[in-house]
């Protein structure tokens, strides 16, 4: 596979000012690791923290962003021998050093040393990625590129958060707070995991039509009514297991009220208020769990694919708006003011 000794690549230089579109020598890959020849790039929520608010900061300025990838191995360092070129892959995030005590305990996603693409180093919005051997994950043929790189976030931090943290069960119940793009696959996997009783609250009439459609049994619109007083009515107690997807103070208040006594509280969504909960004393009487969930394994994203591919998890309707990488910033902006109610959005290159 010939490549080439330049590429362009969207590089993050200052907060809302649009990322530019480089000429940049294509990285240099070291005797571990891979070059990817970039097909498709997910969208996510961090990337607005990063080029819109400023609450995520880089390790450098400019910095390729984009921590969602997929595409075909070009070529591979000296040291890789059970990789081919040509290869279809997916990318795990997280270069996770292995060898400190969460890697050596499977969370990798909370690694001591871990470094997050597009964060603290170069991303995947460029036609070419210098990755870690370790970090890929084969995608095979029935998967297209696209589902290839949302699953390696949108849909794993959703599955990590109700499956592996708060290890929702058979039968139970489950409140989700925010039905974006992380909370429409949070209730797809519910719906996967059997869960009895699912029900999606947001304030955007559009992301409930959606819920409803991949399996919300309740939605519940706090604009108009309380979600506390809905969730008590429907299920008498309370649910097992309520997720907050969103990040603000006051919806992890709400999803903590939401849960029967003994129930577990688990939140991904990312943000900076403190948290408050209730009195010491309710919690401690109610006998609550409470667990924060960052990220994934790859062992997570591994399942997903499998899922996908046997058909037991179907994706494609998650994709509504696909830009080329000329047009990132269009991209960026239908993600930031919700223009057309995106779920996730591609980048193809």
């Amino acid at each position: 596979m010939k490549i080439p000794k330049e590429m362009k690549a969207a590089r993050f230089y200052k907060v809302k000012e649009p990322l530019k579109i480089d000429t940049v020598p294509v990285p240099e890959i070291k005797e571990d690791e891979v070059l990817v020849e970039i097909k498709s790039v997910g969208l996510c929520g961090s990337d607005i923290h990063m080029v819109y608010e400023g609450d995520m900061v880089p390790v450098h300025h400019p910095i390729i962003i984009g921590h969602e990838p997929s595409g075909i191995i070009a070529s591979k360092g000296k040291a890789v021998d059970n990789w081919e070129v040509g290869t279809r892959v997916s990318v795990y995030p997280v270069i996770y050093c292995g060898s400190c005590k969460n890697c050596i305990a499977g969370h990798s996603e909370i690694c001591f040393n871990l470094q997050v693409l597009g964060v603290h180093r170069d991303g995947g919005l460029a036609e070419y990625l210098a990755i870690p051997a370790k970090n890929l994950l084969k995608l095979p043929d029935n998967i297209p590129y696209h589902i290839g790189s949302i699953v390696t976030d949108a849909v794993a931090t959703p599955f990590h958060a109700l499956i592996e943290r708060a290890q929702l069960q058979i039968g139970e119940s489950v409140a989700i707070y925010g039905v974006g793009g992380l909370g429409l696959h949070a209730v797809q996997i519910a719906r996967m995991a059997g869960a009895k009783q699912i029900i999606a609250i947001d304030i955007q009439d559009k992301q409930l039509e959606k819920a409803k459609e991949v399996g919300a049994d309740i939605v519940i619109n706090p604009l108009y009514e309380s979600p506390v007083e809905v969730i008590k009515k429907h299920t008498g107690h309370g649910v097992d297991v309520a997720a907050e997807f969103i990040g603000k103070k006051e919806t992890v208040s709400k999803a903590a009220n939401s849960l029967i006594t003994g129930g577990r509280l688990v939140v991904s969504g990312v943000g900076y208020e403190s948290v408050e909960l209730m009195s010491i004393v309710r919690y401690v009487r109610k006998q609550l769990t409470f667990y924060g969930s960052f990220g994934h394994t790859k062992n997570t994203v591994q399942q997903l694919i499998n899922l996908v591919s046997n058909k037991r998890l179907f994706l494609e309707e998650s994709i509504t708006h696909e830009f080329q990488l000329e047009e990132v910033n269009t991209a960026l902006e239908y993600l930031y003011k919700k223009i057309d109610a995106p779920t996730r959005i591609l980048i193809n290159i």
